[in-house]
């Protein structure tokens, strides 16, 4: 079975109030194992970055600046889609920005039937504790640390984590791979690992992206403390 994990990083909270995405990431299971095929794309929004939300991913104007719109990612990104179940953390908060994004290019929307919601997922398994993804890596005992803030390809790769922990733990990849090595007997096989291993390049790129920001918000919340 095939499925992307994902997430959006937008400029506020609705596009019916005039806001739009502004990234994007997708990460390839299959059978629950990472493929280390991914999608990881900006997008300028035409339009201002609210503070609000500059607070929450740290994407800025001046960032967004020279990257293209969305329609220059739509067919790339229907590519990557087609086929596949889409999963996400609450879920609705990003189909709808990814659908209002397809419909203004004249392309269809995202049937909801073919999305998954962990926050849904959450809750049912855990009713009455914390869902937030930083909860939930925490209960699975997933690493965050490199989770400074929000980012779409990071919080896709823990939410890649977090899935496989809430729809049957991490005996299912492993379990699978063994069946894969099994099957190549004498060959050198290099199957991935449960945890999604993010590119050095874009380890290194969102390090510098962060240590060039200005009094970013956790900075000056760790003064007050």
């Amino acid at each position: 079975m095939r499925e992307i994990v994902f997430d959006t990083e937008t400029t506020g909270l609705d596009p019916r109030d005039g806001h739009r995405l502004v990234e994007f990431a997708g990460i390839e299971l299959n059978e629950r194992v990472p493929t280390g095929r991914h999608l990881h794309f900006y997008v300028n929004p035409g339009r201002s970055m609210p503070p609000e939300a500059q607070a929450v991913h740290g994407i800025t104007e001046d960032f967004l600046a020279d990257k293209p719109g969305f329609a220059a990612h739509a067919a790339e990104l229907c590519a990557f889609l087609e086929g596949a179940t889409l999963v996400a953390h609450n879920a609705q908060f990003d189909i709808r920005f990814l659908n209002f994004e397809l419909e203004q290019c004249g392309l269809s929307p995202i049937a909801q039937e073919l999305v998954v919601d962990t926050l849904e997922l959450a809750r049912k398994r855990f009713p009455g504790a914390k869902h937030s993804l930083d909860a939930l890596c925490q209960r699975f005992g997933i690493d965050r640390s490199g989770r400074v803030v929000h980012g779409a390809l990071i919080d896709a790769g823990l939410l890649a984590d977090v899935y496989v922990e809430l729809t049957g733990g991490r005996q299912i990849g492993f379990d699978l791979a063994v069946s894969v090595m099994e099957a190549h007997v004498g060959e050198v096989v290099d199957w991935p690992m449960r945890s999604w291993p993010i590119p050095a390049e874009e380890i290194a790129a969102h390090e510098a992206f962060v240590a060039g920001m200005k009094e970013p918000l956790w900075l000056k919340q760790a003064g007050s403390a």
